[in-house]
């Protein structure tokens, strides 16, 4: 019989905790596999992007709404550095509210849209306002269903590409999990590829899955009801959507907050009490990592937090170097699991965490409004 994180098929459906489990210990094979769709469609992706990657006056944004915003979050910082050109994040939800804030309308424009099922409504709107504000704008579509809106819209558009994941990265629980990491590999890969680094992370992963996950069951039945999550530069991104996944799939039971190293301390950290657990992503940088370590010092000096965890290389026996957008993929699926972990302690179904409906898999009632009627 089948087993994913370490609990049997028929164990993980009577508790409707099947496909958040496969989904996250899927996600080392799916980063594989979306390397390879993306080395497929090389040559289609060069020919919509090089002619815009050449005009010097390119804005690029990166959005997508709630777990597909903190794609952006993440790799904007990243992609800024490593390639030279401005890469800015900006939610859907955001634009759809303020987007004359956003866009500016003689300024070329390359719209990256990130969404698990590409019907989102916002998501949908954003892409429409941006056609309508800016003169000059394009979108790179990066969705796992071929079916959705945003994709569909590409078709016979010439100002459009849609890249397709996985088809097992549109993923079926509630929360986003490979969905979310594969649509950043694959922006990696198109931008910054690096099959070393993508490989070595796949395989730490795959460690981590196999030989930690009895520790992480460990930390879930912390009796804590706040929970931190704190990195700098591209692990920002990568806490915040930790945070967001502690507070999915323990229905809010669990509050979670994200943060900088440097910004806890101004004012955030009053939130730490003995019924607080703290994780703190480390980065590979050597000037990044001395702020890292002087508040975990803090942190424990402190004793007032109910457990602090250091993740780092090693923590995760990585032993060669990773940037951080590459490590913190690894460190994300630690919290992924402990959040999967923290939803079962508290008997909840992790599947469907909210089944009462306040909150849906895609966002529903939402207006959208004309702009400027």
């Amino acid at each position: 019989m089948k087993t994913y994180l370490n609990i049997d098929e028929v164990n993980l459906k009577e508790n409707k905790a099947y496909w958040t489990a496969r989904e996250i210990q899927q996600q080392p094979l799916s980063w594989r596999k979306t390397l390879k769709t993306v080395q497929g469609n090389n040559a289609q992706i060069m020919h919509f992007l090089s002619p815009l990657l050449m005009q010097k006056e390119l804005r690029i944004i990166l959005t997508g709404a709630g777990t597909s915003a903190y794609v952006g979050d993440a790799l904007a910082p990243h992609l800024s550095h490593k390639t030279g050109k401005l890469f800015s994040a900006v939610s859907t939800t955001d634009i759809v509210a303020n987007p004359e804030l956003y866009f500016q309308k003689k300024t070329p424009t390359l719209l990256i849209s990130y969404a698990r099922s590409g019907n989102s409504p916002e998501s949908i709107a954003a892409v429409k306002l941006a056609d309508e504000v800016v003169d000059n704008c394009f979108h790179l579509v990066i969705t796992c269903n071929p079916e959705g809106e945003l994709a569909l819209g590409t078709h016979n558009n010439d100002n459009a590409f849609s890249l397709i994941m996985p088809e097992e990265t549109l993923d079926q629980s509630f929360a986003m999990t490979s969905s979310y990491t594969s649509m950043l590999v694959s922006t990696l890969c198109i931008f910054t590829p690096d099959i070393k680094q993508l490989e070595q992370v796949a395989a730490c992963t795959e460690a981590l899955l196999k030989d930690s996950l009895d520790l992480i069951k460990s930390q879930a039945k912390n009796k804590c009801n706040r929970l931190v999550f704190l990195g700098a530069g591209p692990l920002l991104g990568f806490a915040r959507e930790s945070a967001l996944k502690t507070l999915e799939l323990t229905n809010g039971q669990v509050l979670s907050y994200c943060e900088s190293p440097l910004g806890f301390r101004h004012g955030p950290k009053s939130l730490v009490d003995e019924n607080t657990d703290i994780i703190l992503f480390c980065s590979t940088n050597a000037y990044t990592k001395k702020y890292d370590d002087d508040l975990y010092d803090e942190l424990v000096k402190d004793e007032q937090a109910l457990s602090v965890l250091k993740l780092n290389p090693e923590f995760i026996k990585q032993p060669t170097h990773l940037d951080d957008i590459w490590i913190g993929l690894v460190y994300l699926v630690y919290s992924q699991t402990l959040s999967f972990y923290k939803s079962l302690e508290l008997g909840l179904t992790p599947d469907n965490p909210c089944p009462t409906g306040e909150v849906n898999r895609v966002v529903q009632g939402v207006t959208i409004y004309p702009l400027n009627k």
